[in-house]
């Protein structure tokens, strides 16, 4: 008698779920930001959080948790509950952390289920407006000439800024002093002021400084020019052959988290992807989305798996770590 009402009731807690599944989302979906607003992350988030909404029949609120190095955001997703309410957008830094990082509270290949890849974002060298450097020969020759008072912002260890600029001091063979913020957002806003000289950030935070005249340009960092920004050349043309960093960003929900409610997402994160208005926005600020095939589990998936492969050699060689 009592296995038939364990079984029962089993059976009534399947269809329960199965049933609430089936509805899914019939709440607000919460999309976690791992830096400050008003970042390129962030940015990127606003603009496919407006754009999934409609597939999905339902708001997705960005929560911003801002941190160095962008590690509390994957760490409370993580811990969230796994029910579809909840998601990660993050860049680059899901895949350079594990090598970053000696006490990491979380495993981007193991504590997370893959939804899919957004877009690749180019990058960009800018400096103050008053930086002295009339091109990049000039800025070049004064940052070697300077390296003691020159000061380079980052939006923290593993941040996308972090990476280009560690990658682009390797390359010139020049250490300078770093200035980490909590977010890429500050750290603008100290460029902007003239309390730094330059950094290296995401064509999604630079192109609307870079058109306003309001930061000098000195190149990207993609193996072709931007069509956004025409006029920059790129640093393998200027001399630093075969540099290239971009930056992609992708979306990932907690371990567990049940395979209708990530295919709806997916679904979701596809159909955003073919918005016109998406494709635009992108397109204004130097990104691309990624093809559709991209924009799934599977291939976020071994993307991220590549990435990390690929990027703890060269940060083990740098022998930059946080704590």
């Amino acid at each position: 008698m009592f296995r038939q009402l364990a079984l029962s009731s089993l059976v009534a807690v399947a269809a329960l779920s199965g049933a609430a599944l089936a509805q899914y989302p019939n709440r607000p979906v919460t999309m976690v930001v791992p830096y400050a607003a008003g970042g390129p992350t962030d940015t990127v988030a606003r603009v496919m959080g407006v754009a999934m909404s409609k597939p999905l029949g339902q708001t997705l609120i960005v929560e911003n948790k801002p941190s160095a190095g962008g590690i509390l955001g994957p760490e409370q997703v993580k811990n969230a509950k796994p029910d579809g309410y909840t998601i990660l957008i993050h860049h680059i830094g899901m895949a350079t952390t594990p090598a970053l990082y000696r006490q990491l509270r979380y495993k981007p290949m193991e504590d997370f289920e893959p939804i899919g890849l957004i877009n690749d974002v180019p990058m960009t060298i800018i400096a103050r407006q008053n930086f002295p450097a009339k091109d990049f020969k000039e800025f070049l020759a004064y940052i070697k000439a300077n390296k003691d008072k020159v000061t380079y912002a980052n939006a923290g260890i593993g941040a996308a800024s972090h990476l280009c600029g560690m990658l682009f001091m390797s390359a010139i063979q020049t250490d300078m002093l770093t200035v980490p913020y909590k977010g890429t957002a500050p750290a603008m806003n100290d460029l902007l002021g003239g309390q730094v000289d330059y950094m290296c950030d995401q064509t999604t935070n630079t192109t609307s400084q870079i058109r306003s005249g309001k930061v000098k340009v000195y190149a990207v960092t993609s193996k072709k020019r931007v069509p956004s920004l025409p006029d920059v050349p790129t640093l393998d043309e200027l001399g630093l052959k075969g540099f290239e960093v971009g930056i992609w960003h992708a979306f990932y929900a907690p371990k567990g988290t049940p395979k209708p409610a990530i295919d709806k997402l997916a679904a979701a994160l596809q159909e955003a992807l073919k918005d016109d208005t998406v494709k635009k926005r992108f397109a204004d600020l130097g990104a691309e989305p990624v093809p559709l095939d991209k924009a799934t589990p599977a291939a976020l998936s071994a993307h991220l798996k590549a990435e990390v492969a690929k990027w703890a050699p060269i940060i083990q060689k740098a022998g930059q770590y946080a704590d």
